[in-house]
């Protein structure tokens, strides 16, 4: 029988986007008897096994043991003649994806979620057409249905960039042949982390950030840390500066015009990445005939529930506007996952962990300096050099400090800060600690395996000043 938008498929739960949070709501749900089928128009388990998360940190892992041969000498091992080879790393990235993909299709076959590949939009309230990669046109409509489409890289209107091709982070995993010299547009997550690993594989690279200091959402002492690698690394930094136009076309030749400090400025290479933002996948999939409002910056409108404006139809992850964590949409499927049954499960105070997977990484879970004194909180700083974790000497690994942010007038975590070796697992314990809302003391007096860097934790809070003092 045709299948139309009068007389379309009939499910429990339709999801657009295989995302995190999409995938694992689908397959809960089918296990349980639910009738779920999920739309992907390219990416099967969605951004993060196929183009980010996972890869990002496969290639960074390259560049990591990159980083060792050079350093090699330091641990007493000779080398000559070594070179990188950007195509084999970019095969065993890819042979990874392969098997995460593998991975994805058995899981949908074991839970009995359908998976529907094609490009789906909404031609009416919950009822969604897909244009089925393979050709052809299927109808579905949900009971429920939950939209979770992501973000995409955002190319920002300047004049001559469109027409440059940058390279965003999906081309940038997929190189084979290391860039000459790499024009990075934007100093944040994506810009730092990939800036040092293409450094390390063989690229000159410089960072150019419209703010005044890297990754200027975090305290001072961090933006200065960062700064400091990337000069160590020879990656050169420029902050304050405005783009006016892009010339030339990346893989070839690029330059860069540029305004600082009301001076003009000409940065030339060969390849250009922009990693300035995110742009959520909100357009031209028919949202007002389904019913659903987004915000003035284009992110699904939703409640504490993830509940759209439209009864049945809940979004997800990015799209719905999310701290851009997999972790995060992972938190939000547990979510729209309890509240399909009846439950009043909410995204309101809770706990948005992160890690910068830069070597050494860059981990924060609850307030920075900077969040305190805006919301007006009051609180303690403990703070040590990281190197004082006797682990990190064994290591050669001494570059980054830990601090602890605790409430003045109770001995409660308000939030730590790691930027060393191994900061997000050592983040993961003081979580632990926040979320069971034990004292600091806790920690500090715990006994901790000799040498590792979570012992660093008991020097940290040991120097956490008395209730009253300074």
């Amino acid at each position: 029988m045709q299948r139309s938008t009068s007389n379309p498929e009939e499910y429990d739960v339709v999801v657009l986007g295989s995302g995190e949070a999409g995938k694992y709501l689908a397959w809960t749900v089918a296990r349980n008897g639910t009738r779920a089928v999920v739309i992907e128009r390219k990416y099967i388990g969605g951004s993060c096994p196929n183009i980010a998360c996972l890869p990002s940190k496969n290639v960074i892992h390259s560049a990591k043991v990159a980083s060792y041969f050079r350093r090699s000498e330091e641990f007493g091992i000779t080398k000559e003649n070594w070179k990188i080879d950007m195509a084999v790393v970019r095969e065993r990235k890819r042979k990874m994806v392969s098997g995460l993909v593998d991975m994805h299709l058995d899981l949908y076959k074991k839970s009995g979620a359908e998976l529907v590949l094609g490009s789906g939009h909404f031609v009416g309230p919950k009822t969604i057409e897909v244009a089925l990669t393979g050709g052809g046109t299927r109808f579905f409509r949900g009971e429920n249905v939950v939209i979770n489409t992501g973000t995409r890289a955002t190319t920002d209107p300047i004049p001559g960039l469109a027409e440059a091709t940058p390279l965003t982070h999906i081309e940038a995993l997929e190189l084979g042949d290391i860039p000459t010299h790499l024009l990075i547009i934007g100093g944040g997550y994506v810009g730092l982390e990939l800036s040092q690993a293409m450094r390390r594989l063989g690229s000159a690279v410089t960072i150019v950030e419209r703010n005044d200091r890297l990754a200027h959402r975090e305290d001072s002492d961090i933006s200065e840390a960062l700064y400091e690698l990337c000069k160590d690394e020879g990656i050169d930094v420029v902050t304050s500066a405005r783009i006016t136009r892009v010339e030339g076309k990346s893989g070839k030749w690029v330059s860069l015009r540029a305004v600082r400090k009301e001076s003009e400025m000409i940065l030339e290479g060969t390849h250009l990445l922009v990693a300035s933002g995110r742009t959520p996948n909100t357009q031209g999939i028919g949202l007002a005939l389904a019913g659903v409002e987004t915000t003035d910056r284009g992110y699904v409108k939703v409640n504490e529930r993830l509940q759209t404006t439209a009864p049945g139809v809940w979004a997800v992850g990015d799209c719905a506007g999310s701290p851009h964590f997999t972790h995060i949409s992972f938190d939000d499927f547990r979510i729209v996952r309890d509240n399909l049954v009846g439950g009043h499960r909410v995204t309101t105070a809770r706990q948005v962990p992160f890690c910068m997977f830069t070597d050494p990484e860059l981990a924060r879970i609850g307030l920075s300096e900077t969040e305190a004194k805006e919301q007006g909180i009051n609180y303690r700083l403990a703070k040590i050099p990281i190197f004082a974790v006797l682990r990190t000497r064994t290591l050669s690994e001494t570059r980054g400090f830990l601090k602890a942010l605790i409430d003045t007038e109770s001995d409660r975590i308000l939030g730590f800060t790691a930027f060393g070796v191994e900061a997000g697992e050592i983040m993961g314990t003081v979580q632990v600690a926040m979320l069971a809302g034990l004292p600091y003391t806790a920690l500090r007096d715990a006994i901790f395996t000799h040498p590792t860097m979570l012992e660093g934790l008991i020097p940290l809070f040991s120097t956490v000043p008395p209730r009253g003092g300074i």
